[in-house]
C-alpha cells in the first residue's frame, strides 16, 4: 500500500493531451503483466490508476501512457525527466494471452484503450509462432488522437500481422479509413470459431464491438474486455469502482466479456 519511488527517465508526447512516461526504480522494482495497472502517485496531489503500456517482461523501464483529464493526471503529464513519482502495484487481472495460444488473435482498441493493449500486442508479435492470424483494429476520434503512430506503422509494415486503423472524423489530407472501429470487424482476417479477442476502449464502443464479434461468429466466451470505472483504492476497499456485484479494481480490470456485457447495457450502472 506504500508507494514505491520511481524516477521519470523519459516523457514523450503522444497527442495534444496524452503522454507516455518511462520510469526507473529508485529502490524496489515493480513488473506488471499485460493488462494489469498501477496506482501512480503525484506527491502532494493524489494518485490515479493507470494501465501499463510497455513491455515489462524484460529489464526495461516501467511504462505508462497518461491522458491529462484531471488534477493528478495533468500533474503526471507535466513531470520532467528526473522528477519522482510514487507507484503502487501491480494490481488486477491480465490479458489471457496463454489461453489464446494456438488460435487467431484479434485486438480491438478505441482511443486511449490502445495503451493497455499495447503490451499484449508486443507479446504476440514477439512470440509470433504461438498464434495464428493476428489482427490489430484501431479506432480514434480523429487522426490527431491516434496513439503510437510510428509503432502502428512499424506493425503495419510487417507481413505477419494485419493492422487496420479508422477515425470517426478527419480533415482534408487524411487518406485512411473514416468510420467506427466496428466497421473493421467484418473484413478482418481471423477464424471466429477458434480466435480470441482482446478489447479496450469506451464502454459503449466495447459493447458494440462485442456484438459485432459475436455476429461474426466468435463465441462470447472467447472475448475479453478491460474496464475502467474510476478506481480509487485498487484493493476493493472503498467501493468507488463498483459495477453491479463487481469491484473493477479487485475483480478486473480484464474480464470475460460474458461477465460484463449485460451490466454495461444497464444505463443506471
Amino acid at each position: 500500500m506504500t508507494p514505491v519511488p520511481y524516477r521519470v527517465v523519459s516523457r514523450r508526447p503522444e497527442t495534444a493531451d496524452t503522454w507516455t512516461l518511462e520510469l526507473e526504480p529508485l529502490d524496489e522494482s515493480i513488473r506488471p503483466r499485460a493488462g494489469q495497472f498501477d496506482m501512480l502517485h503525484a506527491f502532494g496531489i493524489g494518485e490515479v490508476p493507470i494501465s501499463t503500456s510497455g513491455d515489462h517482461e524484460g529489464d526495461g523501464p516501467l511504462t505508462h501512457t497518461v491522458r491529462a483529464v484531471g488534477a493528478v493526471t495533468r500533474a503526471l503529464c507535466a513531470l520532467e525527466p528526473g522528477a519522482v513519482v510514487g507507484v503502487r502495484g501491480p494490481f488486477g487481472t491480465e490479458w489471457p494471452l496463454a489461453e489464446a495460444v494456438g488460435g487467431d488473435l484479434v485486438v480491438v482498441a478505441g482511443g486511449i484503450g490502445l495503451a493497455p493493449l499495447r503490451p499484449a500486442i508486443r507479446h504476440a508479435l514477439g512470440r509470433r509462432d504461438d498464434y495464428g492470424a493476428v489482427s490489430v483494429l484501431v479506432g480514434a476520434r480523429t487522426p490527431e488522437d491516434l496513439l503510437f503512430v510510428e509503432e502502428l506503422e512499424r506493425w503495419r509494415a510487417r507481413l505477419d500481422v494485419e493492422v487496420d486503423v479508422t477515425v470517426d472524423a478527419a480533415a482534408v489530407g487524411w487518406h485512411g479509413r473514416v468510420g467506427l472501429v466496428t466497421t473493421l470487424i467484418p473484413g478482418a482476417v481471423f477464424d471466429p470459431a477458434s480466435a480470441a479477442a482482446l478489447v479496450c476502449g469506451p464502454e459503449v464502443m466495447m459493447t458494440f464491438v462485442v456484438r459485432s464479434l459475436v455476429d461474426r461468429g466468435m463465441p462470447l466466451e472467447r472475448i475479453w474486455i478491460s474496464m475502467e470505472r474510476n478506481m480509487r483504492c485498487a484493493v476493493g476497499h472503498c467501493g468507488h469502482c463498483q459495477l453491479g456485484p463487481t469491484l473493477i479494481c479487485r475483480d478486473g480490470a480484464v474480464f470475460p466479456a460474458a461477465a460484463m456485457t449485460r451490466l454495461m447495457e444497464v444505463r443506471e450502472l
